[in-house]
């Protein structure tokens, strides 16, 4: 198995926490990549046509993409239990994984607007606009956090990368202030093997 791999992204680290947990990732070759925002990487465009990561490569040729197939594809051939298979639960864990992919993609939008546009053209309007709904997923988040007690699946995984990267590119957020439950789990789920062998190379 293979996986187009960036260290900064939320949503390739997602997977390798999935694959960490599951206790295969030293079975995932990490191929290097070169996609961005702007730039596609020609590597990848033959196999995704998205030309981004994270792109996976079983070892029957099939290729997967985005990180939430791909965590669903290794949970389930791995007899994992990060995917509860039916029921009320799994529609529970499946709309945590949208809230908390939601909040990172806002995080990545909010991050290139910054970053990567020419400072004359930012729209800072836009920029508020996605951090508004980091803020208002932390708000949902500060809510339920007492709740999660020690579990892990794909919801508390997703919030865990989603939380992982406002500290990595928006520290200035100061999410904790305001979300003291939220900051008490996260303080023990980042202590997890899965989320400390995946931390972002800070570049």
């Amino acid at each position: 198995m293979k996986i187009f791999h960036s260290s900064a992204s939320p949503f390739v680290r997602k997977c390798m926490v999935v694959a960490h947990e599951l206790g295969i990732a030293d079975r995932i070759e990490k191929l290097p990549s070169a996609a961005g925002p702007v730039k596609r990487d020609a590597t990848i465009l033959p196999k995704n046509p998205l030309g981004q990561v994270p792109t996976f490569l079983c070892n029957d040729g099939q290729v997967l993409y985005d990180s939430r197939v791909i965590c669903e594809y290794l949970d389930a051939t791995h007899s994992g239990a990060l995917f509860p298979a039916d029921g009320t639960e799994r529609w529970a864990r499946l709309t945590e994984l949208a809230l908390a992919d939601g909040m990172t993609a806002a995080a990545l939008l909010a991050r290139y607007e910054t970053m990567l546009r020419p400072e004359p053209l930012r729209w800072n309007d836009w920029t508020e606009g996605q951090l508004a709904k980091v803020r208002t997923g932390l708000e949902w988040l500060e809510t339920a956090a007492p709740s999660f007690g020690d579990r892990v699946d794909i919801g508390t995984i997703a919030f865990g990368c989603a939380l992982g990267y406002l500290d990595f590119r928006f520290p200035s957020v100061g999410w904790r202030a305001d979300a003291p439950n939220t900051a008490k789990w996260f303080e023990v789920f980042n202590q997890r093997a899965s989320m400390q062998a995946t931390l972002p190379a800070v570049a």
